[in-house]
């Protein structure tokens, strides 16, 4: 478990009282260090290969090293040695780490925040680090995440959710390798977003204080200050409609977190299949929420609360910069799974021929599958959103290569 600084001045507070701890049980961690398997041996020889030779940004720095989330998704899932095998030899995209201009140091590491350049430097600052550290990653990620002045914790979301989504997978396979990336990514994708956090002055009440995050989100999709031509960054976004995004963004009621936070993993199901097109930026809404669920037992209560609403900054900007589009709950609620459980699902994570090999689609299998285990799922939508989206994907809605960028 993270044994993180009490941060009291993050805890935020509603009505004039503070929030108490969203109390969840800490997922299983399957260390890959001690596992016996044949499966677990591989998996912890693949990331430390992909650690040792692949940066954690390609393509000119415009995207992010998936590869440490698609192996966990799949290992977690119960794939074999051989296909995880397969996973690492697909990801033929990847690129071999290249020196960055200088090295980082602890006097001047914050110099070179939101620098994509420096990954290779800030990597192996954090990497000595963890020797100083006694290899106890944790404190290494405790030290530069969570304490000082402008922790960077509150840029988790910064490079569309990539570094929430790699510490997450760093907790749940604890790895060491994950989660110096995890750090870096954090680092070189630092951007405006943190201000949101970092300064108090951003959290105020909204007259459209609400706990129903859906309805919120209903309500963005008719304020006509948002029709925008889809071609916006997102830092033009906030420049452009910064009051309407805080107004939005406030309103979101957390009075009972944790029953709030389930119904934003409700939310986060809903965006992938309940809004007609599996949209590439919204699933990444729904794995940076299965992430949180990861983190939200292993850091203090007075960083639950930065660490959701941080979620729901992200998937608001996403919700605006991807057109709106309606979210039909039916579509999931009278979908007909014809009996299909979650045995079947898990098949598809693993099986389903040249899906299996996208790390986004097994990725969102899992993370579903997930958040039913977390719930309960009763009226079994997490499982009929699942068998939706496994069984009818055919490829992600949006040329995401060429707009990805526009997140950045």
């Amino acid at each position: 478990m993270l044994s993180l600084p009490s941060l009291s001045s993050f805890m935020p507070s509603f009505g004039g009282a503070k929030v108490g701890p969203i109390k969840l049980s800490p997922v299983k961690v399957f260390d890959v260090e001690v596992e016996k398997d044949k499966a677990g041996r591989t998996i912890k020889h693949l990331l430390k290969l992909n650690h040792a030779n692949h940066a954690i940004l390609f393509n000119d720095r415009k995207f992010h090293n998936h590869l440490p989330h698609h192996l966990g998704s799949a290992y977690l899932l119960g794939a074999s040695s051989e296909h995880l095998e397969d996973v690492y030899d697909d990801d033929t995209d990847l690129v071999k780490w290249e020196d960055s201009p200088n090295e980082v140091s602890k006097y001047d590491w914050r110099d070179y925040l939101g620098k994509k350049e420096y990954e290779r430097a800030y990597v192996d600052f954090f990497e000595d680090t963890l020797v100083e550290q006694g290899y106890n990653w944790e404190k290494v990620v405790q030290k530069y995440m969570f304490e000082g002045k402008d922790p960077i914790g509150n840029n988790l979301i910064g490079g569309l959710c990539h570094p929430l989504i790699h510490l997450g997978y760093a907790v749940e396979l604890n790895s060491k390798e994950v989660a110096m990336e995890a750090l870096g990514m954090t680092a070189v994708c630092y951007n405006f977003l943190h201000k949101y956090l970092d300064e108090p002055s951003y959290t105020k009440p909204s007259p459209r204080s609400s706990t129903d995050l859906l309805s919120l989100l209903k309500q963005v999709k008719a304020d006509t200050a948002f029709d925008f031509d889809g071609s916006h960054s997102m830092e033009q976004l906030f420049s452009e409609r910064e009051s309407e995004m805080m107004d939005y963004w406030n309103a979101w009621d957390l009075s009972n977190p944790k029953r709030q936070f389930e119904a934003s993993q409700y939310a986060a199901a809903a965006l992938l299949s309940g809004t007609g097109a599996f949209d590439f930026f919204f699933v990444h809404s729904l794995t940076s929420s299965h992430a949180v669920r990861i983190l939200l037992p292993v850091v203090p209560a007075e960083w639950q609360l930065p660490l959701v609403r941080q979620w729901w900054l992200i998937t608001l900007a996403v919700y605006v910069m991807q057109q709106r589009p309606a979210i039909n709950l039916d579509d999931i609620r009278r979908f007909d799974h014809k009996g299909r459980d979650w045995t079947w699902v898990d098949k598809q994570g693993i099986e389903r021929e040249r899906w299996a090999l996208d790390a986004h689609y097994v990725k969102a299998v899992r993370a579903l599958k997930e958040c039913a285990n977390v719930w309960g799922d009763p009226e079994q939508f997490f499982l009929k959103a699942a068998v939706k989206f496994a069984s009818e994907f055919k490829g992600w809605a949006f040329e995401h290569v060429e707009s990805e960028h526009r997140y950045h």
